[in-house]
């Protein structure tokens, strides 16, 4: 071989190198994100996963994809008609007239007896016969993509491990030799599954079915590997929608940038905002924390109303109750949310733990503040524990939301129902270590009436006020009174008096002191 021959050779070496490192899109939603790009071109992948994943779906809107970017895209089904395909892309408005289908599926005449085989094993017969009609299919379209739905078929036909490995060996070769980028679909089914492929393809991506006691199932996936390319690790919540599937990949805070933000946020209460030493500090977390009914949410909500006064843009996300009597409830104490509601101001979602995934909350979150929401209000957290499987996971993505949050400069207040009224307060799980502020509410019995009281726990971002104080949530607005420094054990619920003055004209808010005030 002469140099010119050499060169020649060299120059299409890398001209195939730089084809095969070309990304193809994935086209489903989230997924080329997971995928950071989509996927090597030229190689096998397998995905696979339980029925009812939704592999079908999403092996049409690989193949879909690749048709709008102007690719030949060929769709070998070995399990399912093309009618059946049809119907499936019926059901999220495609058409499939730009995908060459190829049915390899057994015709109605195979049950006839004169085409039973009495002499050849049929696995002999059958697998060479298939594999046969199979190249001959590929080398007559000239495909850059395929999709071959499902290799179940083929594994049956196979006597053994062995032979099933040789023959996707064989594929493998006839495949990268022509540069296609080849989908292959398997079923997981039953405890000792064929994991054959999984060390000839790729990449590998799975699909997951997860069986709930009450509400919808949840569906998660997991790219399992992909040779030399980087891809974003851990499970997926997915969910099947009309008009194809939508990803919600895992939030990786380090991923974004950080927005440095050091002002600090009135909370409309001017006493609380003593309390706090000026307000809640931009980019911050804080923790309302307390027995049901104490006044968690109203007061969320008067923070919310105070950003809107601002100009500033409020997302808040309700699980306890519905959104009528959220904004009913916050007009009753003079915090008007509807016409910010009807300016877009303010996004106000009620949020169903049984139909929500967590991913999929997680980046509906996400897409607020891109889209400008400086203040986000989770109400509450033991709502968002009824999505997740376990206590370890909500403190895993929570970490990783509040992260995120506090980089884009977003003021993040959540709300945590204790258990109980009076007494030892316990919650379902703890995430007080999490939050950089920490506003604690109890009740306590004073003067014959429950009453309830009001104090900082922490704050990471500088000093705040160490005294217990009543807060009283009066018609058209919210009130905090003086430290009450004549009472001890306020927090035990039952607390004793020990001023010198009378008990009656102590420093609790009364009607008399509030008519005096006024």
């Amino acid at each position: 071989m002469d140099a010119s021959q050499v060169k020649t050779a060299t120059d299409s070496s890398r001209l195939e190198a730089g084809e095969r490192s070309a990304r193809v899109p994935f086209g489903v939603s989230g997924v080329d994100d997971i995928l950071h790009g989509g996927l090597p071109a030229g190689h096998l992948y397998l995905l696979e996963g339980t029925p009812g994943a939704g592999k079908t779906t999403i092996a049409l809107e690989f193949a879909l994809t690749a048709c709008k970017r102007g690719q030949q895209a060929l769709y070998i089904t070995l399990s399912e008609s093309r009618q059946e395909l049809l119907t499936v892309a019926a059901s999220h408005g495609w058409s499939l007239d730009s995908v060459r289908i190829f049915e390899l599926v057994p015709q109605e005449d195979s049950l006839h007896p004169d085409r039973q085989y009495s002499v050849f094993n049929p696995e002999d017969v059958e697998l060479s016969q298939i594999t046969d009609l199979l190249a001959k299919k590929v080398e007559e379209v000239r495909p850059q993509i395929v999709v071959v739905d499902s290799l179940s078929e083929l594994r049956l036909l196979a006597r053994d491990s062995f032979r099933y490995r040789r023959q996707m060996l064989g594929l493998k070769s006839f495949f990268e030799d022509r540069n296609c980028t080849v989908l292959l679909i398997d079923n997981q089914t039953g405890e000792g599954r064929e994991t054959t492929v999984h060390s000839i393809v790729h990449g590998v991506i799975c699909l997951e079915v997860m069986q709930r006691e009450y509400g919808s199932e949840r569906r998660r996936l997991r790219v399992q590997k992909i040779r030399g390319s980087k891809f974003r690790e851990g499970f997926h919540d997915y969910r099947i929608t009309t008009g194809g599937v939508v990803a919600h990949p895992r939030l990786v805070a380090a991923e974004h940038r950080h927005t440095d933000h050091r002002d600090v946020l009135k909370t409309g209460i001017e006493e609380l905002d003593a309390m706090l030493q000026g307000g809640i500090k931009r980019g911050t977390s804080t923790l309302l924390l307390g027995a049901a009914g104490v006044g968690k949410s109203s007061l969320s909500s008067r923070f919310v109303c105070t950003a809107l006064e601002r100009g500033e843009s409020a997302a808040v996300y309700i699980f306890d109750e519905t959104v009528q009597v959220y904004l009913d409830r916050s007009a009753g104490l003079g915090i008007e949310l509807q016409p910010y509601l009807k300016s877009g101001k303010l996004h106000l979602q009620q949020v169903d733990p049984a139909e929500m995934p967590p991913g999929e909350f997680v980046n509906e979150i996400r897409r607020r503040v891109n889209e400008g929401a400086g203040i986000v209000v989770i109400d509450s957290l033991n709502g968002l524990l009824k999505a997740m499987p376990g206590e370890q996971f909500l403190q895993l993505q929570m970490h990783e939301l509040l992260t995120y949050l506090g980089m884009q400069g977003v003021a993040t207040f959540m709300i945590l129902a204790q258990q109980g009224v009076m007494g030892p307060m316990q919650t379902e799980v703890d995430i007080s270590y999490l939050a950089d502020a920490i506003i604690l509410l109890r009740y306590f019995e004073a003067l014959g009436d429950i009453r309830k009281a009001i104090s900082i726990f922490k704050k990471r971002s500088g000093a705040h006020e160490s005294t217990i104080r009543e807060l009283q949530m009066r018609p058209g607005r919210i009130v905090i009174g003086e430290p009450l420094k004549t009472f001890q054990g306020v927090l035990t619920g039952v607390p004793q008096y020990v001023g010198s003055e009378s008990f009656a004209s102590s420093k609790l808010i009364t009607a008399d002191a509030e008519k005096s005030k006024s």
